[in-house]
């Protein structure tokens, strides 16, 4: 080998070490703000100059800002050190029905709300989403928008949406028109995906390697982290257990199948449930539901303990198939998880196999909000890493 071809290797080595301490720097400003390089040296066990380096380069690039100064009994007064609120992110949490557009500091902190209809037109879908996101990044004069973060309630490949059943959009360039209207960098990523980023960036569940997020609305989602690493598969279709087939003979599912686990386990099932019950059931929305259920109607307790039923009865797949050490619920169910809890666990300990353990079952309210800060974690990874790559 050459001298030259030498050059090249460790330079490009010296620059992945770099690029790793930064990170580990940034993860340590971002989960102990406000800290002191002093602290950032002895916490991370990089050397002094090293640390002073870079964060001279973060302060420069307007990552971090420098706060007040503590007290010391003696010596140099430390300057603490925190995350910049002027770099900002875009969130979209894409929904059958209506549509979050959000804005979050890179501490995960949203500062504004809004709420659409969500097209049942595709394209129109799309339009309305780059004039949307193109008039808040024109408003945001001051700020440094650092990505469009976007949820989708199906797979995508490529920044192309595939697969959403239930918002029936199939085969729909997302990403290239926004980010083209805006000059802004977009991130996609399916909504039970976007759960596992937010439980892991802000949840404090960061130091659990195996776990599944399982979300309950229209359909059933299933995001998957394993040893660490979020589970794609070809073409990032990995997860779609609520498309798997509970009773080939049972009602048709979105995608076009019959008996899958989302018509037995999922919101819809149990307003159907209901309506099979009786024929006084109105507009009912599934909030309605669990309302009816609290006021002591019988088959409103009914239709929801079959929801749980099936619901657990899923969840043996994913216990059998991937041994998880929790599997997070996020929907509005949790809402209910008095009735939903013990008959998931049920039939989830039933499924144990010998040596097994039962994974920890950990109900997330306000699943809307779940998707979003996933979106967030979705833009911050790119700068930070994968919270795994730095802290495990």
């Amino acid at each position: 080998m050459s001298v030259i071809d030498l050059e090249k290797i460790q330079g490009a080595s010296s620059e992945f070490v770099r690029d790793i301490n930064r990170r580990i720097v940034l993860n340590l400003i971002r989960t102990r703000q406000p800290i002191s390089r002093a602290d950032l040296a002895r916490l991370s066990g990089l050397q002094r100059s090293t640390i002073s380096l870079i964060v001279e380069d973060l302060v420069n690039e307007h990552w971090v800002i420098e706060g007040p100064t503590g007290r010391l009994p003696r010596g140099r007064r430390p300057t603490f050190l925190r995350l910049n609120d002027d770099r900002v992110i875009i969130g979209v949490d894409l929904r059958p029905g209506e549509t979050t557009i959000a804005l979050a500091n890179v501490n995960g902190k949203f500062t504004s709300q809004e709420v659409i209809a969500t097209p049942t037109d595709a394209q129109a879908g799309v339009d309305v989403l780059v004039r949307r996101t193109q008039a808040l990044v024109r408003s945001l004069k001051e700020k440094k928008v650092e990505g469009i973060g976007i949820s989708l309630p199906g797979r995508f490949t490529a920044g192309h949406l595939v697969f959403a059943p239930n918002l029936k959009w199939r085969d729909l360039d997302i990403r290239g028109p926004i980010s083209r209207a805006t000059g802004i960098d977009v991130e996609l990523e399916n909504a039970a995906n976007a759960c596992v980023l937010a439980a892991i960036w802000f949840d404090g569940m960061e130091s659990c390697r195996n776990l599944v997020v399982v979300t309950v609305s229209e359909g059933i989602g299933a995001g998957i982290l394993i040893n660490g690493q979020l589970a794609r598969g070809l073409n990032g279709m990995a997860g779609e257990f609520g498309h798997v087939p509970l009773d080939p003979d049972g009602p048709r599912c979105g995608c076009g199948s019959r008996g899958c686990w989302e018509v037995f386990g999922s919101n819809r099932a149990a307003l159907r449930y209901y309506h099979e019950s009786t024929s006084n059931a109105g507009g009912l929305s599934f909030s309605d539901l669990l309302s009816l259920a609290d006021q002591g109607n019988t088959r409103a307790a009914r239709a929801i303990e079959k929801m749980a039923h099936y619901l657990g009865r899923g969840m043996r797949m994913i216990v059998a198939g991937l041994a998880p050490e929790r599997i997070i619920v996020i929907g509005d169910l949790t809402r209910s998880w008095h009735r939903f809890g013990p008959v998931i666990e049920q039939e989830v300990q039933a499924q144990v196999l010998p040596g097994g353990v039962a994974p920890r079952l950990v109900p997330v309210h306000e699943d809307g909000m779940a998707r979003l800060r996933g979106t967030v974690a979705l833009v911050l990874q790119k700068h930070f890493g994968a919270v795994h790559e730095v802290t495990g």
